[in-house]
């Protein structure tokens, strides 16, 4: 079973990733292809982001899967967003 400390920890580091997220989304919203290097390092990161959240998921508890599921949501629409923005 995973602590709640881990999966604080871990709710922690997917805010991180959807902050950095959303600044290389301004970014390139504004600057096209000037910081394509960090929009994809972003990408990965959110990538990177929901492989560790389905591992975590697998030893949650029910209360802790449905704060990693909320989670979830809020990463896959932010790849959506970076996808479909005309970068």
């Amino acid at each position: 079973m995973a602590t709640r400390q881990a999966v604080e920890q871990f709710i922690e580091q997917c805010k991180g990733a959807l902050e950095f997220a959303e600044q290389q989304y301004k970014e390139a919203s504004t600057q096209e292809h000037y910081n394509d290097v960090e929009f994809s390092q972003a990408q990965l990161t959110l990538e990177q982001t929901l492989n560790n959240l389905d591992k975590l998921s697998h030893s949650a508890n029910s209360q802790q899967k449905e704060e990693l599921r909320q989670m979830k949501l809020q990463i896959h629409q932010k790849q959506n967003e970076m996808i479909l923005l005309d970068h």
